[in-house]
């Protein structure tokens, strides 16, 4: 089964944040970790330096093993590729919609 990964609008209070963008260099993405994801273990919200993009998602992954959260991905520039899993869109209990690459669901 492919990895899932829910698409938001902002960074999450409890959860991995991979915050992807295009720009003149490429796609690019940080991650984003919120104190209040891991309150025991930070001090302050951790926010890596920008990798390109798959790698910002591989960093993410191996973070979100390491302390078992999940992941969420900021996409506003369509950078998601199919082959790094499904980017879906949670639209309610029973409406998870898979997000197409111009952000809008289906």
């Amino acid at each position: 089964m492919a990895n899932r990964f829910e698409r938001v609008d902002e960074i999450q209070p409890d959860a991995i944040t991979v915050s992807l963008t295009r720009g003149q260099g490429g796609a690019t993405g940080v991650v984003v970790c919120p104190q209040s994801a891991l309150p025991n273990r930070l001090a302050r919200t951790f926010q890596s330096q920008s990798f390109a993009a798959q790698e910002a998602l591989i960093q993410a992954i191996k973070l979100a093993n390491d302390v078992k959260l999940a992941i969420v991905v900021m996409d506003p520039d369509n950078v998601w590729r199919d082959e790094w899993g499904e980017l879906y869109l949670y639209m309610g209990e029973d409406d998870e919609r898979e997000a197409s690459p111009d952000g809008t669901s289906h």
